[in-house]
């Protein structure tokens, strides 16, 4: 009996290392996670309505997949060569910085952007969306896992609850973001045409609004990144920094690659 209560006193011990450390690691990916819906949002947006719904379901099964992948690699490598994560997030910045550079420059330059996403495929967008969403899934894991402490279960414990914490909770604000705008149809033919409309006009300015956020995270988590990796000292604000690096790093990489591609083309 008092060997039951012993082990019973540690798995309440161990989860609730596990949930004081995955409330930690939540706190540090949320920009990450901000990215990811505003992402995802824009990818469903736009498309016929009976189909949206399929479209966050099928993105967010391949979300799971992608956390079971991102966790069984980062747990690899902690055991081979744990160096190599600082590597792998220091790539991952500088991804992130020139995704958020190139979708800037995209906006700037570029008028067709939009008609040249209504002209892809249901099955091409959700490929995409499940691509970006590897890459903003590795960034999660390695800085959750950066954060983590104690014995090697409760790390894994943690992380697999981040994985699924992280893909319920973007998906399940995606699901109602694409829906917003049909609740405000559905108030106006219950006789509330007022706020139905209201909610229907606010839908452009709300992807929009999400369009800058994503943008923003991927330009304060790539610096952030950036500046932790060389310890670059504060020179003002530390988000500021962040911004300033990120974006900075995401328009070289751009110029970058838009002189071999040039270079190519000769």
């Amino acid at each position: 009996m008092f060997s039951l209560l012993t082990l019973l006193d540690d798995v309440a011990t161990t989860l609730d290392d596990v949930a004081a450390m995955t409330k930690v690691a939540m706190g540090k990916t949320s920009a990450l996670m901000s990215d990811d819906l505003a992402v995802n949002a824009g990818v469903i947006h736009g498309v016929n309505p009976d189909r949206e719904i399929p479209m966050v379901k099928a993105i967010f099964l391949g979300s799971l997949l992608n956390k079971l992948i991102c966790i069984v690699c980062v747990l690899l490598l902690m055991a081979i060569y744990p160096p190599l994560l600082t590597a792998i997030l220091f790539l991952g910045g500088l991804y992130l910085s020139y995704e958020g550079a190139h979708k800037v420059l995209e906006k700037v330059f570029h008028t067709n952007i939009d008609q040249k996403k209504k002209q892809l495929s249901e099955k091409q967008k959700i490929k995409g969306a499940v691509k970006t969403d590897l890459i903003l899934s590795i960034e999660i894991i390695v800085i959750a896992k950066s954060t983590l402490t104690g014995s090697i279960l409760e790390q894994t414990l943690s992380l697999c609850l981040i994985g699924l914490l992280a893909s319920v909770l973007i998906y399940g604000l995606v699901a109602l973001i694409v829906k917003f705008d049909d609740f405000g149809l559905f108030l106006i033919k219950k006789g509330y045409p007022r706020l139905g409309r209201k909610l229907v006009y606010a839908m452009p300015y709300l992807m929009k609004f999400l369009g800058v956020l994503g943008t923003t995270a991927m330009f304060l988590v790539g610096g952030g990144i950036i500046n932790h990796t060389f310890h670059v000292p504060l020179i003002t604000l530390e988000i500021i920094q962040n911004l300033l690096v990120g974006a900075l790093a995401g328009l070289i990489i751009c110029g970058i690659f838009s002189i071999f591609s040039k270079l190519a083309e000769k």
